[in-house]
């Protein structure tokens, strides 16, 4: 997929922002309208103090919970041993797509984990990575129905997590600087 195969709203905010906090205040709304998902939330990590928050969220609706942290907070020790995906994404390995978390593998997700903090059902377990580190995660997500994810939906976040890893570090580099 090339960037001119990007559907139009995704590519013309890619083109016309150039900062961190604008490109990601205006693309989670455009990609859950473009994925058709509930919600979309981006959590954005320094991987030197292992600080994290989610900065950005996007909901379809006021009924859906809004997931976001005002401070960053500390990664708990714990948390790589509690989150299957999570611990995926601090290997940086390829992002994960979840169809249906009851039915899915419990070395993929920690069914009680997704259940408690999230909701969802399906998921996109984007993992935007430099050097062999973990800088943020974007999350699409379904909540109340299984959802297969399409050849299109996965070439869009590849896509996406390119361009997005080097606005992550940046933000991390501004924003996270004083943690």
């Amino acid at each position: 997929m090339t960037d001119l195969t990007l559907p139009k709203p995704i590519k013309h905010i890619l083109d016309t922002h150039n900062e961190p906090d604008s490109v990601f205040a205006a693309l989670l709304p455009a990609l859950g309208e473009v994925l058709q998902c509930d919600r979309c939330f981006l959590f954005l990590r320094n991987p030197e103090t292992k600080f994290g928050k989610v900065a950005y969220c996007w909901r379809r609706n006021q009924e859906i919970p809004e997931i976001l942290d005002s401070d960053w907070k500390l990664e708990p020790d714990s948390l790589p041993k509690e989150d299957p995906l999570y611990a995926a994404a601090l290997r940086t390995d390829p992002s994960v797509y979840v169809e249906d978390v009851e039915t899915a593998s419990p070395e993929v997700v920690n069914k009680e984990f997704e259940r408690k903090h999230f909701g969802h059902r399906a998921l996109i377990h984007a993992h935007l990575c430099q050097d062999g580190q973990l800088w943020g995660i974007l999350q699409p997500e379904i909540l109340d129905q299984k959802r297969v994810w399409s050849i299109f939906d996965r070439a869009v976040i590849t896509q996406l997590e390119t361009k997005l890893t080097p606005l992550a570090v940046a933000y991390i580099q501004v924003f996270a600087s004083s943690d």
